[in-house]
């Protein structure tokens, strides 16, 4: 047993060091040998959404390397319709320049958005702020970028994950876990008995069950899956748009939740003088709002700040111009990514936490 934990440890290891070595590598690739590096504009190309999943790059030649990357369907609609590409047309340019050319238009990749050229222009001219002067954003854009694939590869997981649980069961006798359940089922066991049930009540938090079930596992498989290398940092939990949709869901299930003694404390407070009651409203009117745009804001920020510093640490490396930094990025980076391993489970145990709560305090009735 000790002899495998400990090849399971150095496996652990040598992957995230082989990974963070192809985060570094990636980024020396990205730019110019005449251009210095910049480690925010590397960084930033991270964390944000792309179109496509590169996934490494190999020098076959020092002039025409290879990348190896998923295309993803790139889907715009404009003046003409629609048009649909794959995002290799526009090749792995980090700059984003190249033309492509479809349904009598030309699009380019510029700071990972689509951009359409005006007529007549054979390239894109860039203002001092490096925004486009002669091209302009489709009028939607309905691509399959980086983040909506593994929206659906997680979705994926979890429902091959509770349908094997179920199957499981089904077979198992007097429905004991065995296999993948009786690794979901404490779980579960957790996310009702530790969450459900103190924050909303006993009586009451079964209806809610089922979405903070799926918040639980979505936001904490998908927080796992933007640690894996590979992937390239594709991580929907640091997207401001996934946030807050999952905010703005909280929020309508708190509204449509509230019963007469939660709207009764937000309009008119009980126990307190008028004039009292007139100047508590418009600040629990505002707290309505306030408790989604936090959950949005803490989780967006705390899954990107992770990626951020294990970046600003490999990009250490090529800002000092020294391979003897190497060593030292790299200890900090794994010990940053152990931190961030934990972080993922308690991002989504806080995100569902709150949303409980939020969802007991419109329920509660009134004590006398």
């Amino acid at each position: 047993m000790k002899l495998i934990n400990l090849k399971s440890k150095l496996i652990t290891i040598l992957f995230l060091f082989f990974g963070f070595i192809g985060f570094a590598k990636d980024a020396n690739e990205r730019h110019d040998s005449g251009k210095k590096f910049d480690p925010k504009e590397m960084i930033l190309h991270h964390v944000k959404d792309a179109y496509g999943m590169h996934i490494a790059t190999l020098n076959a030649t020092e002039d025409h390397p290879i990348h190896i990357s998923i295309p993803l369907p790139v889907i715009v609609y404009t003046k003409k319709g629609i048009t649909v590409f794959s995002s290799s047309a526009f090749h792995h340019d980090y700059h984003g320049h190249e033309i492509v050319e479809k349904n009598g238009q030309r699009f380019i990749n510029l700071h990972e958005k689509v951009y359409v050229l005006d007529p007549g222009a054979n390239e894109v001219m860039l203002d001092a702020d490096g925004y486009a002067i002669n091209a302009h954003r489709p009028k939607f854009d309905l691509s399959i970028t980086r983040n909506v694939f593994m929206m659906w590869v997680s979705i994926a997981l979890l429902l091959f994950i509770f349908l094997s649980a179920a199957r499981r069961y089904k077979k198992a006798e007097n429905y004991v876990p065995s296999g993948i359940a009786s690794f979901v089922e404490p779980l579960i066991v957790f996310v009702r008995d530790e969450i459900g049930k103190p924050m909303i009540g006993a009586k009451k938090y079964k209806p809610y069950m089922p979405y903070l079930l799926t918040i639980f596992f979505f936001i904490w498989i998908n927080n796992i899956f933007g640690l894996i290398p590979i992937l390239n940092g594709a991580n929907l939990s640091g997207n401001i748009a996934f946030t807050f949709t999952l905010a703005v869901l909280t929020f309508i299930i708190t509204t449509f939740s509230g019963n007469k003694n939660y709207w009764k404390h937000i309009f008119w407070m009980p126990g307190v003088p008028v004039p009292m009651k007139i100047f508590l409203m418009p600040i629990e009117i505002i707290g309505m709002f306030v408790k989604p745009i936090s959950l949005m804001i803490r989780l967006f920020a705390n899954i990107t700040a992770g990626h951020v510093i294990i970046l600003a640490l490999m990009s250490l490396i090529f800002v000092f111009k020294s391979v003897a930094i190497a060593p030292v990025s790299v200890a900090f980076s794994l010990f940053i990514t152990v931190i961030e391993v934990i972080v993922t489970a308690i991002q989504a145990y806080i995100f569902t936490i709150l949303s409980a709560l939020y969802f007991g305090m419109a329920t509660e009735e009134e004590h006398h």
